[in-house]
């Protein structure tokens, strides 16, 4: 790599301000790693993992080897999946274990889960034993569990404490966690049986009994409940804290709203990739990668162009005789796809929240029926107006607008079943359902507008 790829960068990336920008460019760029470290000091984590991921591979190696042993892991655990496994194999064993250091297990379980073995065994050997046995036990938890998604790190209290034990334990504890909001109330076997949130406990006389104060209907997760049942109750019954349980029900871990909101958040962007077919495309991935990536989906859509051109084919002669029919037949097509898409969209999204069920499914079915025929009308008024005025021709007309009613049915139609079909046989429909609601609206509309055209303009 050559010094001078630090230059000329004129950049702003989140909340970066750009005269830290230039700084931290002149800093790598004359190599001093005191300013530098000066610099990252003052900037959140979660700026300086948007600056990395934005900037080329060269410059990231440079400004990790310059950060050297300061290198932190707050900025680590909030970069993405493509640019943490490349820096995490250039990152030398001692700095990576200075940097894990300071963060939750969550966050440290996280990374563990990218580095090599060889690596990850020397990290956990740093940590003390009983540390050490908590985070391999997590890391044999099921990726997409509750148990992955946890921080060891409880505070949580006997059943037989009042207020005053309670604060005098916090006020002399040194390893609390960085955030949390509740105390959790245990048993004498471990099992959680109540919480107590922070608001509740400092406005409590000090002899009151946590049992008198604490919250009985709480939301307790299974180390084995998948991440998705956790980001549903979270988001459904505003939750900021829940405890997690093993097999016997003793208390391993919690789950803070942050980690929650993550889950919701990476399966939202999960879902548009997919509806896109992008699969966990990132700014950061190499052409070969993102080419790799994206061809499965383009190929797949090349076969359904291939099996709309069969259906244009079948209807040649018509074309032949009208050639009209080929400047407008692209209209009908476009505007059933674009309809389609509208109605999956909205049921994809309410599937994964769960708000699509079998109580409302019969109601939104005939709400995008009706939708569908309403856009219709208007739509069919338009193209058949537009048919008229171009080629004079009111059959042409009275094709396209019928054409275009029945297409913007099915397209609404197809946009809704669809991905609930697929859903209920436990397909993704967020992976699947774009593909064949465009077959469907395509195949369909082009279908009816050349079998009309066929016996009413002939």
């Amino acid at each position: 790599m050559t010094d001078d790829i630090f230059k000329t960068r004129h950049l702003e990336v989140g909340n970066i301000r750009q005269h830290h920008f230039a700084s931290i460019h002149k800093a790598v760029y004359e190599k001093d790693s005191t300013t530098f470290s000066q610099i990252a000091r003052k900037l959140h984590g979660a700026d300086l993992a948007d600056f990395l991921e934005q900037i080329s591979r060269a410059e990231r190696l440079a400004i990790v080897k310059l950060w050297g042993q300061e290198l932190r892991g707050d900025v680590l655990s909030e970069l993405g999946e493509g640019v943490l496994t490349e820096l995490l194999e250039e990152i030398a064993v001692d700095h990576l274990i200075a940097a894990v250091k300071g963060l939750q297990t969550d966050d440290i379980i996280s990374l563990l889960e990218k580095i090599d073995e060889p690596k990850k065994n020397k990290i956990l050997n740093s940590f003390l034993k009983s540390e050490r046995d908590a985070i391999e036990r997590t890391l044999k938890y099921s990726e997409d569990s509750a148990g992955k998604l946890m921080q060891l790190e409880v505070v949580n209290a006997p059943e037989h404490w009042n207020v005053g034990n309670t604060i005098d334990f916090l006020r002399a504890n040194t390893r609390l966690p960085s955030n949390f909001y509740e105390i959790i109330v245990s048993s004498p076997k471990g099992h959680p049986i109540g919480v107590v949130p922070l608001g509740v406990l400092m406005s409590s006389p000090r002899e009151t009994s946590l049992k008198k104060i604490m919250k009985i209907d709480f939301e307790v997760f299974d180390v084995n409940q998948s991440k998705e049942d956790v980001a549903y109750a979270f988001n459904q019954y505003h939750m900021v804290s829940a405890p997690v349980t093993d097999e016997d029900n003793r208390l391993v871990g919690v789950i803070t709203i942050d980690d929650a909101m993550t889950v919701l958040e990476d399966e939202t962007e999960e879902d548009l990739k997919r509806l896109a077919g992008l699969g966990n495309e990132e700014l950061s991935d190499s052409v070969l990668g993102i080419t790799a990536a994206r061809f499965p989906w383009l190929f797949a859509n090349l076969i359904t162009a291939v099996l709309a051109s069969t259906v244009i084919y079948q209807f040649t002669e018509t074309l032949n005789a009208v050639i009209a029919l080929a400047v407008l037949m692209p209209i009908v097509a476009s505007m059933g796809g674009n309809a389609g898409t509208q109605t999956l969209t909205i049921a994809v999204r309410a599937i994964a929240t769960r708000d699509l069920t079998r109580e409302n499914l019969y109601r939104i079915i005939i709400r995008e029926t009706l939708v569908g025929l309403m856009n219709g009308c208007v739509f069919a008024f338009v193209t058949g107006l537009v048919g008229i005025v171009w080629y004079h021709n009111y059959y042409l007309g009275i094709v396209i607008a019928i054409a275009m009613i029945v297409n913007m049915i099915v397209a609404g139609l197809a946009g809704i079943l669809l991905p609930v079909g697929l859903s209920k046989l436990k397909v993704d429909p967020a992976v699947s359902s774009g593909v064949f609601v465009t077959t469907v609206t395509d195949i369909i509309g082009l279908f009816i507008f050349l079998f009309l055209a066929s016996h009413l303009l002939l």
